[in-house]
């Protein structure tokens, strides 16, 4: 069952990864996130976690 669920997986990942849109330096084809997008948001969340639980503690 494991090995059904990993290959299972591996396909979605696949075809999501395919589904990804071209060229970045293409004008007329804008790239939706980047990577420092992606960045951002995480450490956004991370210092907002730690905000909220050091306020939890006090």
């Amino acid at each position: 069952m494991l090995r059904v669920t990993i290959v299972v997986c591996l396909i979605f990942v696949s075809f999501a990864l395919l589904a990804q849109p071209g060229d970045p330096g293409d004008p007329t084809n804008p790239v939706p996130i980047t990577g420092i997008e992606v960045l951002i948001g995480i450490g956004a969340s991370l210092g907002l976690g730690k905000f909220l639980k050091s306020k939890k503690d006090k």
